[in-house]
C-alpha cells in the first residue's frame, strides 16, 4: 500500500479508538474469536501505518478501580509510548455504559448517587485528557435512555443531563483546561430508547446549556444510517451550526442494529458525499474511525488499512469530480439563474421588502426550468465506478 498514492500520511489526521482494534469479534451470539491487543500494541499498529493519532476511553488505558499509583504508571507509560511514537491522543471519553452500576443510565439515573458518580468519573478522565492533551471530549449516552416510559420523565431526564454537562463545562473552566465537549447522538442500542438521538435534538439541547460554545456535535455515519436519515444532511447540519468536533466515520445497513462496518463498506454513494462534505467545507478536525473489524478476522491491521484507504481514495474522487467539465457545467446551468435575484433575501430592510413585492417572476417560465439531475446523478456514478 505504501507505494501508491493512496499511502498514508500523518497530515491525513486519521484516528482510530482504541476500543475498535482491541475488539475481541464477540457478540450477543458468540464469544471472541481473536485476542485483545494491548494498548502497546495498538499504538505500535497505528504508528507503523501513519495513522496521526488514537481516542480513548478512561478504562481502554486506567482499569477501573485502579489505585492513585497504578493509574499514574499507566498515563505515564502510555505518553512515553506516545512520544517514542509520535502519535498524538485526540479524543478522549468515559464509559459510562459496561458497568452494571449504569444499567439504567449514568448521568440520566434515577439515582442522585449514581448522576454524581458518573459525573465523578467523567472529572477523573477530563484530568487524564488535559495530561495527554486530548481537545476533544465526547459523550456518548450508551445507557441514557429507557424502555419503560413510565419509568422516568424525559423532561426530568434532560434536566438530570443538562445538570451534568453544566457541571462539568464548570470544571473545565475552573482547571483551565483547553477542551471542548462532543455530543454523540444514538437513536437506540444498547437501550429501547436513547435520549438526544440525533444531531438535530443534540444542537437544540446544546442551545439550553450553559456553555454552549464549548459544547459541539460528534456524529456517526452508522448512527445516522440507525436513525434512516441522510448522512450527508446530518453531518452538514453540524458543519453549518459551527458545531462540528469530531467526527466518527464507519459504515451501516441503514435501520439495523449498530453494525460498525468499515467506512464505505456498504454505501459508496453515502461515504463519496461525506467525504466532499468534509473536503469541500474544509473540516478542520481528525477523520476519526469508529468501526469493528470482521468477526472472522485474526487481527484489525487489514481493517484499519482498508478504512484510511478508503476515504483517501473517496478523497481523490471529490476532486475528480471538482474537476469533471460537464459536471460543472450542469452545477453552473442549475445555479446560475436569475443572478440579480440572488441578493434579495440575504438581508431584510423595508426597502427590499418593498423590491420583493414589486418583483414580476415569469410562473410558466420558472416551471418549466431545465433541471438534468438523471444526467448529474448518472455523472456521479460513473465517477465513483472510474469511468468517468
Amino acid at each position: 500500500m505504501s507505494a501508491d498514492r493512496f499511502a498514508v500520511k500523518k497530515e491525513d489526521r486519521f484516528v482510530f479508538g482504541i476500543w475498535c482494534l482491541q475488539n475481541r469479534g464477540r457478540d450477543p451470539f458468540g464469544d471472541q474469536t481473536r485476542p485483545e491487543l494491548s494498548v502497546t500494541e495498538c499504538l505500535k499498529g497505528l504508528a507503523q501505518r501513519n495513522a496521526y493519532g488514537f481516542e480513548f476511553h478512561d478504562n481502554d488505558i486506567v482499569p477501573f478501580g485502579c489505585s492513585a499509583a497504578e493509574r499514574d504508571r499507566h498515563i505515564r507509560e502510555i505518553k512515553k509510548l506516545m512520544a517514542d511514537l509520535n502519535i498524538k491522543a485526540t479524543m478522549a471519553t468515559t464509559n459510562l455504559f459496561y458497568h452494571p452500576i449504569f444499567k439504567d443510565g449514568a448521568f440520566t439515573s434515577t439515582d442522585p448517587a449514581i448522576r454524581a458518580f458518573a459525573v465523578q468519573k467523567v472529572m477523573n478522565c477530563l484530568d487524564i485528557a488535559h495530561e495527554m492533551e486530548a481537545k476533544v471530549f465526547v459523550f456518548w449516552g450508551g445507557r441514557e435512555g429507557t424502555e419503560v416510559d413510565a419509568s422516568k420523565d424525559p423532561i426530568e431526564a434532560a434536566k438530570w443531563f443538562r445538570e451534568a454537562l453544566n457541571f462539568l463545562c464548570e470544571y473545565v473552566l475552573d482547571r483551565d483546561y483547553d477542551i471542548k465537549f462532543a455530543l454523540e447522538p444514538k437513536p437506540n442500542e444498547p437501550r429501547g430508547d436513547l435520549y438526544l438521538p440525533t444531531v438535530g435534538s443534540i444542537l437544540a439541547f446544546i442551545a439550553t446549556l450553559d456553555h454552549p460554545e464549548m459544547c459541539g456535535v460528534n456524529p456517526e455515519v452508522a448512527h445516522v444510517k440507525m436513525s434512516g436519515l441522510n448522512v450527508y444532511h446530518e453531518f452538514a447540519q453540524a458543519l453549518d451550526a459551527g458545531k462540528l468536533l469530531d467526527v466518527h466515520l464507519n459504515d451501516q445497513k441503514p435501520l439495523r442494529f449498530d453494525q460498525d462496518l468499515s467506512f464505505a463498506s456498504d454505501n459508496l454513494k453515502d461515504a463519496f458525499f461525506l467525504a466532499k462534505l468534509l473536503e469541500d467545507h474544509r473540516y478542520e478536525g481528525t477523520i476519526g474511525f469508529d468501526a469493528h473489524p470482521y468477526r472472522s478476522e485474526a487481527d484489525p491491521w487489514d481493517f484499519v488499512e482498508r478504512n484510511m484507504r478508503n476515504y483517501k481514495i473517496l478523497k481523490a474522487k471529490v476532486q475528480q469530480f471538482n474537476e469533471n467539465k460537464e459536471i460543472q457545467q450542469l452545477l453552473a446551468e442549475i445555479h446560475g439563474v436569475n443572478p440579480d435575484l440572488r441578493t434579495i433575501l440575504g438581508r431584510y430592510s423595508k426597502e427590499q421588502a418593498d423590491k420583493l413585492r414589486q418583483t414580476a417572476f415569469d410562473v410558466d417560465r420558472l416551471t418549466a426550468r431545465r433541471l438534468p439531475y438523471e444526467r448529474l446523478d448518472q455523472l456521479v456514478t460513473e465517477v465513483l465506478l472510474g469511468v468517468a
